[in-house]
């Protein structure tokens, strides 16, 4: 058995020619050096390697034309960005923006929730009303949404584009299907519900697409879902002393929920410390894994690192903290104390650094 190959270096070579045979090589090269064909492309190529080479000859080929432009690429620019739209509460009492949610099917839409976050301090004629935006139109909402109290937090179902979950300020958990309109299609019972502004709701992965759970200052986690709103399906009283006392409960303020990970998630409270818990564990005791402390204020967004679940990331007070599950005494990174206060903070979804 025989096994050759082309030597494309070289040029490709007929079938019955061996390119390792020289005789062989040398015959067939004479045969088509006498072909009147060759002699014709060989002409050819002479005058447009003659022009090549007077070409060369005329200019530098080497010369560096953009010496300068490249410099200025290399200079440090401070960050920016480009404002294209401004969406305006378009109510004639101005709220805050408590809370954004992207449409999960692209960025062609966003839901902001619209509250006054300061006790006792919400003018009477206050609306209540959240919008949906078509970020191509800021002039009009898309849609309306109407709670029976100001929404705090609002999340898209990342399942079901049409149901959007809210949590709200007197503490009730809300659920609309853009379908039906602006009206919530159903509520969660007042006795049943958080005593306290809901700042955090997340959905769940679940085979359903209806499980969500939510976090208050009131020192609690309530899990739901949206098909039975009347009580929630779980709770866990956040108090670390594992005696689940509501009276000793630290509040919430932030939720942490990492698909590839169900069984756990975290809460961030407005005394600095992040509770680690686990969603399985058979009594609420053990529900309480462990806590981490570092803050001095309310921890406004906890995240896992995308690509090291491990390595989390919080941001409260005047600092951003880098954690890992595997070193509960200190934070692994921090920043310096800026001298505006911190209130929000995300990885890159590409960039693991």
């Amino acid at each position: 058995m025989e096994v050759r190959g082309i030597n494309h270096v070289e040029g490709g070579w007929p079938k019955d020619i061996n390119p390792q045979e020289m005789e062989q090589t040398t015959r067939y090269r004479k045969k088509v050096e006498k072909d009147d064909h060759y002699i014709t492309t060989i002409t050819q190529l002479g005058s447009v390697m003659e022009h090549c080479i007077k070409q060369n000859n005329a200019i530098n080929i080497y010369e560096e034309y953009f010496e300068e432009e490249e410099e200025l690429e290399g200079m440090d620019e401070a960050p920016s960005a480009k404002t294209i739209n401004v969406f305006r509460d378009p109510n004639e009492i101005k709220r805050t923006a408590t809370h954004l949610s992207w449409h999960p099917d692209g960025g062609r839409k966003l839901a902001v929730a619209y509250s006054c976050l300061e006790f006792q301090r919400a003018p009477k004629d206050m609306s209540y009303d959240s919008y949906i935006w078509d970020i191509e139109n800021p002039n009009k909402p898309e849609l309306t949404l109407k709670p029976v109290s100001p929404l705090v937090s609002l999340e898209y179902n990342p399942k079901d584009s049409h149901i959007l979950v809210g949590g709200c300020y007197n503490g009730q958990i809300t659920y609309w299907d853009t379908r039906k309109g602006g009206q919530p299609v159903e509520l969660s019972v007042i006795e049943h519900s958080h005593r306290d502004p809901v700042y955090k709701v997340i959905w769940l992965q679940s085979k359903t697409g209806t499980e969500c759970f939510s976090t208050s200052t009131d020192g609690q986690v309530l899990w739901w879902d949206i098909r039975k709103m009347s009580e929630p399906t779980e709770k866990l009283i956040l108090d670390i002393t594992k005696k689940g006392n509501l009276d000793l409960a630290l509040g919430g303020i932030s939720l942490e929920f990492e698909p590839t990970i169900p069984t756990k998630f975290m809460v961030g409270t407005e005394q600095g410390m992040v509770i680690s818990c686990n969603r399985k564990a058979k009594t609420p005791a053990e529900k309480i894994v462990c806590t981490y402390s570092g803050h001095h204020g309310p921890i406004y967004a906890i995240q896992r690192n995308p690509f090291f679940p491990k390595n989390f990331l919080t941001v409260g007070d005047w600092t951003a903290r880098i954690w890992s599950e595997d070193s509960r005494e200190s934070s692994i990174m921090w920043t310096k104390y800026h001298t505006s206060y911190l209130t929000d903070g995300a990885w890159s979804p590409v960039r693991p650094s």
